[in-house]
Order: structure tokens, then C-alpha cells, then sequence
């Protein structure tokens, strides 16, 4: 069932994305009086369609992409025989370059739209969730394998990334801040400052929402909740009334400090100073094996929510929708310099473990959203067969007036076709080999 979830949502995200995609192209070439034979949304054999006036619109057995056949195009079909006879006024060679360009766009334009709407609808509606810097510079916070593997320790408060103050906890695991130039965190450790490099290639660490979780958190001041019943606590006599001030005469105020300590003292009586009814009181408790005392905590600390009028979300949607574009513009000119690693390029499989296990229409979108922004700055590279390179023929075209020939345009669709293909088998392959190796 987890997996028809993840499959079903992936499948959703990219008809809805591909199907508006193409719908661009539609819209535009009829715009301009092109006409469009064929809309599809998946790859051929054809699992069902109709036709209405001179265009055929189909549903392929192949959901990974999808196309539009307009007329005197020379696109993935090669229908060669047409390009070879007369030029007809309702084709495409037949427009004008500005018009062609336009239609070429349209897809990329459409994609750029619904990213941003769906950004900023999530902006309106759910507003934002955070522990704010001046959260982390109060509390200090927990590091974690990855966190420490660059230097980090718990209870040291960021001040800044790269000299700049920040908004979030989110920011500092971001791709604005770890795809930086000799990046750097500021810190505040025993009263002094000082300076934590990020590494090139520390986003490589990030592969996985596990890592993510992995890197640092807040710490966080607590009090008791639930006592078990029968439980070690509760054998103890502590109440949730109690305040646990210290474990074998360490201090711990924050969460991370009581499971530090009471890991220390697994399968151990253990020494647990309390604040009850503003006197201090101690008892001895008795561990388990796997370092808990049978309580539960409530956080003495609440995220900042900041809720966006309308205005003000189309600015943070927008801001955020081309964010994702600049961020993965970073990481493909940081994968040619081998700083970013080829292993973070994802397939389908990759992609609907984004998704996940769970049905949650407000992941859903945001999900949906990033991918649609990316599908958009994918479809702009210069490459033959994706809507980019069409954009590079037709720009050099307008400038020089004279248009590539027919045979080199169908040339370029072949090695581009071929560069596509390639990706793809690179991005599942990616995708298997995560499997079996855990990234």
C-alpha cells in the first residue's frame, strides 16, 4: 500500500505538471493559428483518447513525459515526409520566429506559472512554521552526526550564515547556504565567537530526508507530561508536577542533556535531582536498558507562525518558486566541477520517495510546486529535443536571419533524443543503485 502511494502521487504530480506543459504548447500554436495534431499526456502505446477537430487527445501507457505534434515541427515523431513537401500556412515552419519562439516557450511559461500560484496558495493558506534565529541564539543546538562532522557542537548558537543574519533553523540546512561560496556558519560557543566552515560539496550529505534530520535541531527546555504507570519514574515517586533539575549531579535544562545523561546510566540507578513545590528534593531511579525512565516531556519552546496576507504571500511565493530554480542552477554548474555529486540526480523512483508513504495533499503540492519549477528550468537547458533547444535554433535564427536547415534540425533532434535517453537510464540507474545502497 506505501508503494502505491508514493507511485500514485508521482503519477498525479507529473500528468498535472507534463498535461499543462503541453497545454501551453497547445494554446499558444493555435494562437497562432498552427494547427495541433496530437496531445498526449504519456508516452505511446495510446491507453485511451478522442478527437476533437483537427487534434487528438490521448492518455499513453508511458507516464513519464508527454508531447504535442504540431504541424511542420520537426520534434520526436521524425515525421520527415511531411517536412518534405510544400510548407503550408497553417505550419509551424510557416510562422514567424517571434510566434515560433513563443510557442516554444509556452510549456516553460505555464510551468513557471503553476509553480509560482501553487507557492504562493500554500503561503496564503498555511503561512509559515519555524524556530526562529533569535530561538537558536537563546537555546543553542543539538548537533548531530552530520552537524559535527564539520565541526559543530550542541550548545553552540549560530549567530549567522556567511555574515548574514538568517530567518530560520530551515536556513541553515538550505541550498542558498550549502551550495555557497566558502560558506561559513558564525557561531557563539562558551562566549566566544567563531567561525565554522561548510566544506564544497557538504550538500552531498543531504541525500535523504534521514540526513536532513541528522544534521542539528534546536534544543529544547522542557517539562514532564506523563509519568508511566509502573513505570521506573512513577516507582519513584516523581510526579508531573516535578521539575528535573539534574541526573548524578549534571545539570540538565535541556531535553538533549536528560537523554545524554540517562544514556550514560543505562541498567543503572541513577541520582535525579527535582524542583517540587520550590524545595529541591532527590531520588534514585532505576534505568532501563534502553536509557529512558518511562516519562514523556511537553517543549518549553513554541515555533514562530507568521501568517501572510495575500500580498505579501505572492511576494514570499514567488521569492520561493525562484529560489528552487536558482538553487538547482547552482547544483548543475556545481556537478560539472565534480563539487556536487551526480549520485544526487534522481528518477522517477527518487522522485516519488520525495513524495512519500503518506497521503498529504499539503506535501502533495509543495512537492508538486518544486518539481514543476525544476521541470521548467530543465526544459530551458540548450539541448536538442527539449523545448531549450528549439529556443537556442530559433534565437540564432532571429539574429542571423537565417534559419538552420531542415536535416541539421533533424540531426539535432536525434542526438538530443539520444542525450535524453541517456539521462533518464543515468537517473534510474541513480535511483536502483540508492536502493540497494541505502542513499
Amino acid at each position: 500500500m506505501d508503494t502505491l502511494i508514493m507511485v500514485g502521487q508521482l503519477l498525479l504530480g507529473l500528468s498535472i505538471l507534463v498535461g499543462l506543459h503541453e497545454l501551453g504548447h497547445l494554446l499558444t500554436a493555435k494562437m497562432f493559428g498552427m494547427r495541433v495534431e496530437k496531445f498526449s499526456i504519456g508516452f505511446p502505446p495510446k491507453i485511451a483518447g478522442f478527437q476533437w477537430g483537427e487534434t487528438e487527445y490521448s492518455i499513453g501507457a508511458i507516464p513519464l513525459g508527454g508531447f504535442v505534434k504540431i504541424s511542420g515541427m520537426i520534434d520526436e515523431s521524425m515525421d520527415s515526409e511531411q517536412m518534405s513537401a510544400e510548407p503550408q500556412p497553417w505550419e509551424f515552419r510557416s510562422k514567424p520566429a517571434w510566434q515560433r519562439l513563443i510557442v516554444m516557450l509556452g510549456g516553460i511559461i505555464v510551468n513557471v506559472i503553476t509553480g509560482i500560484i501553487i507557492f504562493v496558495v500554500l503561503v496564503y493558506q498555511n503561512g509559515e512554521t519555524y524556530f526562529s534565529r533569535d530561538q537558536v541564539v537563546e537555546n543553542g543546538i543539538v548537533a548531530y552526526e552530520i552537524g559535527e562532522s564539520i565541526g559543530l557542537q550542541t550548545g553552540d548558537k549560530i549567530l549567522d550564515i556567511n555574515g548574514e543574519p538568517y530567518n530560520s533553523i530551515n536556513d541553515l540546512s538550505s541550498g542558498s547556504a550549502l551550495l555557497s561560496e566558502n560558506g561559513f556558519y558564525t557561531i557563539e560557543r562558551a562566549g566566544k565567537q567563531m567561525q565554522i566552515d561548510i566544506p564544497r560539496g557538504f550538500i552531498n550529505s543531504f541525500n535523504s530526508k534521514e540526513a536532513l534530520d541528522n544534521f542539528v535541531n534546536i534544543r529544547v527546555p522542557f517539562k514532564l507530561s506523563v509519568i508511566d504507570k509502573g513505570g521506573a519514574a512513577e516507582q519513584a515517586g516523581i510526579t508531573v508536577e516535578d521539575q528535573i533539575l539534574a541526573v548524578n549531579g549534571n545539570s540538565v535544562t535541556y531535553f538533549d542533556q536528560l537523554q545524554s545523561e540517562l544514556a550514560n546510566a543505562k541498567s543503572q540507578q541513577a541520582e535525579i535531582t527535582l524542583l517540587r513545590g520550590g524545595d529541591t528534593t532527590s531520588t534514585m531511579v532505576a534505568v532501563t536498558d534502553r536509557g529512558t525512565i518511562d516519562i514523556a516531556i511537553n517543549a518549553l519552546i513554541e515555533p514562530v507562525r507568521r501568517e501572510y496576507g495575500m500580498s505579501e504571500a505572492i511576494v514570499k511565493g514567488t521569492e520561493r518558486a525562484f529560489t528552487v530554480v536558482i538553487v538547482n542552477a547552482k547544483a548543475l554548474g556545481k556537478m560539472f566541477t565534480g563539487e556536487v555529486s551526480t549520485r544526487n540526480v534522481s528518477g522517477p523512483i527518487g522522485m516519488a520517495k520525495i513524495y512519500g508513504d503518506t497521503w498529504d495533499w499539503g506535501k502533495f503540492w509543495s512537492i508538486t510546486g518544486l518539481i514543476s519549477m525544476i521541470l521548467a528550468f530543465m526544459n530551458l537547458l540548450p539541448i536538442p529535443a527539449l523545448d531549450g533547444g528549439h529556443v537556442i535554433f530559433l534565437l540564432y535564427e532571429m539574429v542571423s536571419g537565417r534559419a538552420p536547415s531542415d536535416k541539421f534540425l533533424e540531426n539535432a533532434q536525434k542526438v538530443g533524443m539520444v542525450v535524453l535517453l541517456a539521462l533518464m537510464v543515468f537517473a534510474i540507474g541513480n535511483d536502483i543503485l540508492k536502493i540497494f545502497t541505502g542513499g
